[in-house]
């Protein structure tokens, strides 16, 4: 009888599952394990270009490293696939969080690739300020869009780079041109002022709003609006339709506050649900809309040549940090630096006048 009971108790202990081995059993088993090839400049160059996803995702992962080594190879592949970038259109899309982009990004996705386009999303998710990493679950969220052969998605971290965008967005947009996708998606980390950077290096800019989550005045204050090409009120369904066409009369409102935009373009606000697919045929028309009133008025070419200027503005800043950073008499000297400015023996001019000092002696 007490041994019955001791079977039913929720306390007694039920056999597991087996565990993987820590150890790769192919290793154990004296078996090589096939690694990454290392390819050429050529080499990558032609499989970007011929479109292989694999090559495409490692030449992209080398121009995210951060790396020294991986640096000149890295711009030798961008300026040979060059040329044969920019025949695309290039969409920002951005908003709170909670307002829906990935599940937005996916809608439109799915109508363009099914109507054979041919389309790659860039997806920034924000890193941990302590650990430097990232969750990387856009390809979990986008479930029918990152199986479908005309669509690739590649999540990258923001890596503390500000402007909702990762350190090297820029130049993965122009290698996933060159393996011949048409449009760029890029899902920004989130909404702000600092949004300039991801605006600075796109064709549209879309701007993804709440209705009824108290963002109607706050949208109304926020520079960003200023930057939109057009507004969309996302989750326009079920009870929520009627809040989104009142949220849209209030932004279009808004809108005719602002002056004139550059390209002169007369930003439009619409209503979508991803959910019910809803909206999403009409924004795409209203950005290929944008497209051919900024090519027929030659502001879409006068922009592409702005952003070159930008992106060697960046390359300068970016390659300047990386060196500073990596720079042996600098972290030579910086732990007494750092040392002597926490006690208040300088300022933080001195030292950062020190620091930089000592990198222009050495180069």
């Amino acid at each position: 009888m007490a041994e019955n009971k001791s079977r039913e108790s929720a306390l007694s202990v039920k056999k597991g599952i087996d565990q993987p081995p820590s150890i790769n059993p192919e290793i154990l088993n004296g078996r090589s394990v096939k690694k990454r090839k290392n390819y050429s400049v050529n080499e990558f160059v032609s499989g970007i270009l011929s479109g292989n996803r694999a090559v495409l995702s490692q030449a992209i992962t080398l121009v995210e490293s951060s790396l020294l080594r991986h640096y000149e190879m890295a711009q030798a592949i961008i300026e040979k696939t060059l040329p044969y970038s920019a025949a695309s259109v290039r969409i920002a899309v951005t908003g709170v969080p909670g307002v829906g982009k990935s599940t937005f990004i996916e809608a439109l996705g799915l109508h363009l690739a099914e109507a054979g386009r041919r389309v790659a999303v860039l997806a920034i998710d924000p890193s941990s300020i302590q650990s430097r990493g990232s969750i990387m679950g856009d390809k979990t969220r986008m479930e029918k869009l990152s199986v479908h052969p005309n669509a690739y998605i590649r999540p990258s971290p923001s890596a503390g780079s500000l402007g909702g965008v990762a350190r090297m967005t820029r130049e993965t947009i122009i290698l996933c041109e060159a393996a011949g996708f048409d449009t760029v998606l890029v899902e920004t980390v989130g909404v702000g002022q600092s949004e300039t950077v991801a605006h600075s290096m796109v064709d549209f800019f879309l701007l993804l709003m709440l209705a009824g989550a108290g963002d109607e005045l706050q949208g109304i204050k926020r520079g960003i609006m200023e930057m939109a090409d057009a507004v969309a009120i996302t989750k326009a369904d079920g009870p929520n339709r009627a809040e989104a066409e009142s949220a849209r009369l209030i932004y279009n409102n808004a809108l005719r506050l602002f002056p004139d935009s550059p390209s002169g373009w007369k930003p439009g606000v619409f209503t979508c649900s991803a959910l019910n697919n809803e909206g999403i045929r009409e924004l795409w028309e209203q950005i290929m809309d944008y497209v051919e009133y900024t090519v027929n008025n030659g502001y879409f070419d006068r922009r592409r040549k702005e952003q070159a200027i930008i992106r060697m503005d960046d390359m300068i800043m970016d390659y300047l940090k990386t060196s500073f950073a990596k720079n042996t008499k600098v972290n030579a000297i910086k732990p007494e630096v750092e040392k002597l400015l926490s006690e208040g023996k300088i300022t933080s001019y001195q030292a950062a006048h020190s620091l930089i000092s000592n990198y222009l002696k050495d180069s």
